[in-house]
């Protein structure tokens, strides 16, 4: 099986609303995809990677054995090297995260790129920073190797003309940053972590009604005020934007929050301090996990093992607002403020960094 046969049985999204309206750009029907006992969320590569204790992965059996569980893909593939960034700061990693949602009951399609983050490790490693774009950016998508794009649509565009090859052309098009590692998860794993963390505390902001739940009925109440979830309303939250003004907006918001969440009871729960627990925690997650060739979570983890969410920063890519192009819906980036956010990532800027985020 290619890397890219094996990318697409991870995820294999459909077009965003309307981009292939004008008929000359439709993506082939996805493939099947294979069967896994356990899927994947989003959290679970950051909480590997981020709060990884070093006991257990010292061992260089342990090392190699995770290291050969993970599957590859190559995300690098085709990517032209004179359109892509200059390396600005030496030893700074840039990281984009596609996170999918093969659950979500509104997906009739098959899988898509439904988040996008793009994480900055600084070269000291002493902090993250983790910077959403929203997935209706309106933005140029390069030409791929097959002809597909090479025109202005939504940037989650990008997956279905050409794989990661093309989401890289594209994020690093659109934020001038060089992505140094891919990763692609699933946020329909946040059910089975976060049961397997004993559930997580997030502080609803408002109430309201998730009209898209795990429920039988599709309905789940959300109250105001802090509260424990198990992993079914976790993950409910996380994915739900139609009942609220501002859409993918708050469920940005909700992701993050969810993330910081998952990430503090982690720390706190015992995992980090019980080699048992978190050898099967890493195992239970990295057979699910498809990285780039190069990427070893297991260094990664051993470098950023200091880390805790106090260390996170959560941003989202500055807008404008949203409108419409023909008969799409779409983000209007705020291209200097956007500027501002990624020319200090690219300059390993962070006290710019958290300014331009805010």
């Amino acid at each position: 099986m290619s890397d890219r046969q094996q990318l697409a049985d991870h995820e294999a999204p459909t077009p965003a609303s309307g981009v292939d309206s004008d008929g000359a750009e439709q993506p082939s029907t996805p493939a099947p995809r294979r069967r896994r006992g356990r899927r994947i969320a989003l959290i679970v590569l950051l909480v590997v990677v981020l709060l990884a204790g070093g006991g257990v992965l010292a061992g260089g059996l342990y090392y190699r054995s995770v290291n050969s569980s993970i599957d590859r893909v190559d995300a690098f593939e085709n990517v032209p090297e004179e359109s892509r960034p200059q390396v600005v700061a030496k030893g700074a990693m840039n990281i984009m995260i596609l996170g999918s949602d093969s659950r979500d009951p509104e997906n009739t399609g098959g899988s898509r790129s439904d988040t996008i983050i793009l994480v900055h490790l600084p070269k000291d490693r002493q902090s993250a920073q983790l910077i959403s774009i929203p997935r209706d950016t309106w933005t140029p998508i390069p030409r791929s190797k097959e002809g597909r794009g090479g025109r202005d649509a939504k940037i989650n565009a990008a997956y279905a003309w050409g794989g990661v090859p093309l989401m890289v052309q594209t994020v690093e098009k659109f934020t001038g940053v060089r992505i140094d590692h891919v990763a692609m998860v699933d946020f329909s794993g946040f059910k089975e972590i976060v049961d397997a963390l004993g559930g997580i505390e997030i502080d609803v902001e408002q109430s309201f009604t998730s009209r898209h739940s795990l429920n039988p009925d599709g309905r789940r109440e959300f109250v105001k005020g802090r509260q424990t979830m198990d992993g079914a309303a976790a993950l409910d939250y996380a994915r739900e934007r139609y009942a609220f003004a501002n859409g993918d907006f708050t469920r940005i918001k909700h992701q993050q929050q969810v993330i910081k969440a998952i990430l503090d009871k982690a720390a706190s729960g015992g995992t980090l301090s019980s080699p048992t627990k978190l050898n099967s925690f890493v195992r239970a997650t990295a057979s699910s996990v498809a990285v780039d060739k190069s990427m070893s979570l297991v260094d990664l983890a051993m470098e950023m093992r200091h880390l805790r969410s106090g260390n996170l920063g959560f941003y989202t890519c500055p807008v404008k607002g949203t409108g419409r192009v023909g008969s799409e819906s779409v983000v209007f980036a705020d291209t200097a403020r956007a500027k501002e956010l990624f020319d200090a990532v690219r300059r390993d800027s962070v006290p710019e960094i958290t300014s331009a985020g805010k």
